[in-house]
């Protein structure tokens, strides 16, 4: 052998080794996975229809917005939200079973029976006329909620291009029609000719009772700056973030305290701004926001979901009449890299839900964020609650820590797609959660992911210009191909995403989800909204569920009308012990997350029961704003609870 070959392979030794012990160490650190047979078992236990949603006729499809002209080479990018839905009872049939829906290809928000449930009423539209609207804006999504508290559901649709708009529900009986509703401006407006308001750009809304005075108030979380984003003749004074990792030049934070209502047919809810938060961590890129009490006071904590930097967490400091929020953090050890730690990550934050993921009775936090391979691969949150109790809790949040730490790796949660949207339920009553995740973000022919990436690397100074950004046009694609994911529970404090196995594989991307029990069997379903492509339902088909305990909470009407049920009780407190003694908690969401809304039924898987009592803990506040706690024994199945001083149980 010639010395040649043997010098080239001497020198090749080194690198040789080096590769050696990557491969090694590759296979060491890599986190296990769930086999097809594990994922095709864990399925058995599910069963799911996909149904088409019915839409009103006429509509007209598109499948790009009209842009500012300093957006046009982006007008892909600015075109990737505003797909949403939410599920409610906005009939008053007492189920949660119709939806409101913005169906993005037509701008429209929809009012619609949930498949299969023989609704009284067709599919409509909703029309803010005689309000001043324009071509230049656009609905981003539907909040169900009874703003005036006379028993009837109205909807709050919010836009990018002008403040949300109220649509209150009439006392006038009859099938539900755009005449039921009375749009009524949030912020109220001049009356000159035209719409003269704000333009605020809002993709991420909720609804609690924030100052504890027993009345919901409104979260409003805008994303662009207050600036002229979809209009072709708009100003060139748009903007983009300041910043892949910590970006604050966002349209900020508005919360409104509700101060006023009245029903009948000319029903008001009037709603006063106040500053609650410090305005140097308001103004974060926000697309989700949700809320939940931590710390046993009634009073809920919130969180906000920022792209493009730090996500938020605050403590609810408030008292009747004055809403106060205070920032808290994680805190970093020594082996945690900084964006592990709430508050302080750099990460690109897509959706929040708080939820008992691990039936501890405690909440913990899912955040969706960009975690594609080979593209922008950061990690999901699941931000365990590490309190032991809510005292526990309070000490933490008062001395403004945020007693959470992220376990999304461990749980196999951490890595799924470009994520949005994301609901916590328990789907086959077994004691498990599973996560619903909508994915993808714009769906072309040609991958620009490498034009991204450039973009992910560059000067923080070059990105507040639109000029800067790469193209992102129709056709072009960036993550466009990603089936939403279903997260079930393996049994061993992992999850595994089972949709595929589901036959849950349409890639069009996905945006909203909102979960509910459409027809009262105990089994939740689901809807997704899509972007640029029709949404879709998922009747749950499980046949061998567990046992369950469903509660609709409400308190009294303001008025006492004889055709309403009640008001919900927004905010309040499950907990749930079953007989061999573990404990859940829910709550009466007011609506959290992205674009998506879940009905406020609070539903709670049992697993085999034997159809035992279970010992329920109610927490509420009463019109008033009086606290109340009790606990009563109630059969598994569904009930019906008024909540004044006392629960009474409703028999029709």
């Amino acid at each position: 052998m010639s010395s040649q070959p043997v010098g080239v392979l001497r020198r090749l030794i080194p690198a040789i080794a080096v590769l050696l012990l990557l491969t090694g160490a590759y296979g060491l650190a890599r986190l296990p996975s769930a086999s097809s047979a594990d994922r095709a078992s864990l399925a058995s236990h599910f069963g799911f229809t996909e149904l088409p949603i019915a839409m009103p006729e006429g509509l007209t499809y598109r499948t790009v917005r009209d842009v500012n002209p300093e957006y046009e080479h982006i007008r892909s990018w600015i075109s990737s939200v505003g797909a949403a839905i939410a599920v409610n009872d906005l009939d008053g049939g007492g189920r949660a079973d119709d939806l409101c829906l913005v169906d993005s290809r037509s701008d429209a928000t929809i009012v619609t029976p949930a498949p299969g449930t023989g609704g009284t009423y067709r599919p409509f539209v909703l029309d803010p006329a005689p309000l001043p609207v324009h071509d230049a804006m656009a609905p981003m999504g539907c909040l169900p909620g009874d703003f005036n508290e006379d028993g009837r559901m109205d909807l709050l649709v919010y836009y990018w291009g002008r403040t949300p708009v109220m649509f209150l529900h009439r006392s006038a009986t009859g099938p539900l029609s755009n005449a039921t509703y009375q749009p009524t401006e949030l912020i109220p407006q001049a009356t000159t000719p035209g719409y003269q308001g704000a333009l605020w750009n809002t993709n991420a809304v909720t609804a609690a009772d924030f100052d504890g005075d027993g009345h919901v108030d409104l979260g409003i979380f805008n994303y662009f700056p207050d600036t002229q984003v979809l209009d072709e003749q708009g100003l060139a004074n748009v903007q983009m973030n300041d910043s892949m990792s910590h970006a604050r030049n966002a349209g900020g934070a508005h919360v409104m305290r509700w101060t006023a209502a009245a029903g009948g047919n000319r029903p008001s809810a009037t709603f006063t701004e106040q500053q609650a938060l410090d305005p140097a961590v308001a103004t974060g890129w926000t697309l989700g926001s949700d809320t939940a009490d931590l710390d046993g006071d009634l009073l809920p904590e919130l969180y906000l979901a920022n792209d493009f930097g730090h996500d938020r967490m605050f403590h609810n400091i408030s008292t009747p009449g004055q809403i106060r929020f205070r920032l808290v953090d994680g805190e970093r050890d020594a082996v945690t890299p900084k964006s592990l730690v709430l508050g302080h990550d750099s990460f690109k934050g897509m959706s929040v839900e708080f939820g008992d993921l691990l039936g501890a009775g405690r909440y913990d936090v899912f955040v969706s964020n960009i975690t594609t391979s080979w593209g922008l691969e950061e990690s999901n949150f699941v931000w365990l609650n590490a309190a032991a109790s809510p005292a526990e809790a309070r000490r933490s949040l008062a001395n403004g820590d945020a007693p959470f730490r992220n376990k999304a790796a461990d749980m196999n949660l951490a890595w799924a797609g470009w994520g949005w949207d994301a609901k916590m339920a328990d789907f086959d009553n077994d004691g498990d959660v599973e996560v619903v995740q909508a994915l993808g973000f714009i769906k072309g022919t040609i991958n620009r992911w490498a034009w991204l990436q450039e973009l992910a690397m560059s000067n923080d100074l070059m990105l507040r210009n639109p000029a800067m950004w790469p193209k992102a046009e129709p056709g072009d694609d960036v993550a466009g191909s990603q089936p939403f994911a279903f997260w079930a529970a393996e049994g061993n404090g992992r999850f595994a995403d089972i949709g595929a196995e589901l036959g849950m594989t349409d890639s069009t991307p996905s945006r909203g989800v909102a979960v509910a029990d459409i027809d009262g069997d105990g089994a939740q379903d689901f809807a997704v909204a899509r972007q640029w492509g029709a949404p879709d339902f998922y009747r749950n088909t499980t046949t061998d569920t567990g046992d369950f305990l469903g509660l609709r909470l409400y308190r009294p009407a303001v008025g006492g009308a004889a055709d309403v049920i009640g008001t919900p009780a927004y905010g309040a407190q499950v907990r749930v012990t079953t007989a061999d003694g573990r404990v859940r908690v829910a709550q009466v969401n007011g609506g959290g997350g992205h674009s998506g809304k879940r009905s406020f039924d609070v539903v709670v898987g049992l697993g085999d029961n034997g159809d035992q009592p279970v010992t329920a803990e109610i927490t509420w506040r009463d019109l008033q704003g009086t606290p109340h706690t009790r606990s009563l024994p109630l059969g598994t199945g569904w009930h019906d609870l008024m909540l004044t001083a006392d629960i009474e149980e409703l028999t029709s």
